[in-house]
């Protein structure tokens, strides 16, 4: 299989010094880029060859992927990337919005550190010329990534690392990837020029209504998608 080759390629990321915590980061990135869609059946043989570790280190790094809520085990059937339910993903909005909101309240007094946030909105708008929708979502996923960075807290990267590579496991399933995300291009463009201007308080209340617009939107695509039947994949 095509998509086996590409992930031995991955090989390499391993060094000499593989572990479960190593494999697991390569399969989170490629769950979190689509390589395996929601619903996909991860297969211990193909992958544990492609990436040439033992069955023993791919299972914890499926346990571990598995407590972060990317994978679900089901008794007799195997490990399968998880498909949210649209209460997944309202939690992942109400932690979002606690997390983030709350990052930029916390902000010390201007300027701030905000070039991570404009190459993220530069990249966003590049994407989006091209046509690139993927991308265009990979670089809204990096603006939010930056801006919970600005705390300045390892903790708080960690987690969110994980609510986003989640939030993709719906970005996955939606079928109109520009609907979703182009409207927050300007939106994105909006709170880095706030932030610019040092107007901490501002830059909260854009984001408290982005977050919320942006919850309400993604509930009625993919909740469509599900009722459709997306929950079939795989």
């Amino acid at each position: 299989m095509a998509e086996l080759t590409e992930l031995a390629d991955d090989r390499a990321l391993l060094g000499r010094t593989s572990t479960a915590e190593r494999v697991s980061d390569i399969l989170r990135s490629r769950i979190a880029e689509g390589f395996f869609p929601p619903g996909t059946r991860l297969s211990e043989d193909s992958i544990g060859g492609a990436l040439g570790v033992s069955r023993n280190t791919l299972r914890e790094a499926f346990r571990l992927l598995t407590h972060e809520r990317l994978l679900v085990h089901e008794l007799n059937r195997g490990v399968f990337v998880r498909v949210l339910t649209i209460e997944d993903v309202q939690d992942i909005y109400r932690t979002r919005t606690l997390v983030e909101c709350a990052v930029v309240r916390g902000l010390d007094e201007p300027p701030y550190a905000v070039e991570g946030l404009a190459e993220a909105v530069a990249d966003g708008r590049r994407a989006a010329r091209e046509g690139d929708w993927k991308g265009v979502s990979t670089a809204n996923i990096h603006f939010h990534q930056e801006l919970v960075a600005l705390a300045g807290s390892a903790r708080t990267d960690e987690l969110m690392r994980s609510v986003f590579a989640e939030l993709r496991l719906a970005f996955h399933v939606v079928d109109d990837p520009r609907r979703l995300h182009e409207p927050y291009l300007a939106r994105n463009r909006e709170i880095l020029q706030t932030l610019q201007a040092g107007d901490r308080d501002g830059a909260e209340r854009l984001l408290a209504g982005y977050l919320d617009d942006s919850l309400n939107g993604l509930v009625e695509v993919y909740g469509r998608r599900v009722a459709d039947g997306a929950q079939g994949i795989g």
